[in-house]
């Protein structure tokens, strides 16, 4: 099957977003695609806490229902790498939706690690302000294949990994919006890293540019097979939409060659706190 990932550079007006995700589903349709993912917040980037509340009062089931339409129309899986939904606390869950090609909502997954960090060059980020974290680790169907879900900080994680690996995952992915310095300096890293350790493909839509909210996003959107390599990639900004093929004998292979899963040991921790520091 083809595995496709749209990189967007999202705007606070649903309705635009919306318009170019069902584009990108035509895009993909027209070229075989049987998985479509699209970035984190793909739907809404908004400017703050109010936005976030505004859209998922007003336009959050709209919006939904809109994408599981276009799962339909465009017969595949559409992977909307996440959506603010809303959450008992008060605050949002940052979810992650997986629509099936008849139109029904086949898996979501709430991000567990939430960006609480400061980053050199760039306002501090309190994601956690917002939103709440998931608790729960997903392997979807995809046509037979197992397919695990994260969201952009999540990669930094891998232990969330190697789980959904051991649960049948033979495609990863991490829809993301990531920061342009954190991007340059770890994206493509942490991504082939995890495609590695795993023997996974792994498929990463990203947001991408200068945004009406002032955020800026890396982009760099990639498709990496289960070797570590970048099969496909966009460039650093806008729209755009790349396809590579899923071969499950380069997962099969990339496993057997390097057998991480049976070379796993348990082990027991010792620290010796008198030691010369």
């Amino acid at each position: 099957m083809l595995l496709g990932a749209f990189q967007m550079c999202s705007s606070m007006d649903a309705t635009e977003n919306l318009r170019a995700i069902e584009g990108a589903c035509a895009k993909a349709h027209e070229q075989g695609v049987t998985y479509l993912q699209v970035p984190e917040m793909a739907v809404m980037f908004a400017e703050n806490h109010d936005g976030l509340q505004r859209f998922v009062a007003n336009g959050l089931d709209v919006a939904l229902a809109q994408l599981g339409e276009m799962a339909k129309t465009y017969q595949l899986y559409l992977h909307v790498g996440s959506v603010a939904v809303g959450s008992d606390s008060g605050k949002c869950l940052n979810r992650a939706f997986l629509f099936a090609p008849d139109g029904t909502q086949k898996a979501y997954y709430d991000k567990i690690h939430l960006f609480d960090a400061d980053v050199a060059g760039d306002a501090p980020y309190r994601e956690s302000k917002n939103f709440d974290a998931g608790e729960r680790a997903v392997v979807a169907d995809v046509a037979g294949v197992g397919l695990g879900m994260a969201i952009c900080y999540d990669v930094r994680f891998p232990q969330l990994f190697a789980t959904l690996r051991q649960a049948g995952a033979q495609i990863l992915t991490v829809p993301a919006a990531f920061t342009a310095p954190t991007g340059k300096a770890h994206w493509e890293s942490l991504l082939r890293a995890r495609a590695i350790e795993t023997g996974c493909y792994l498929v990463a839509a990203a947001q991408g540019g200068d945004h009406a909210n002032g955020r800026k996003t890396y982009g760099h959107s990639m498709i990496i097979d289960p070797w570590g390599k970048i099969v496909a990639t966009c460039g650093d900004g806008g729209n755009g939409l790349i396809v590579a093929p899923f071969d499950a004998e380069q997962v099969k292979e990339a496993r057997s060659r390097i057998p991480t899963l049976a070379n796993q040991r348990h082990f027991s921790l010792s620290v010796n706190h008198n030691a010369a520091q």
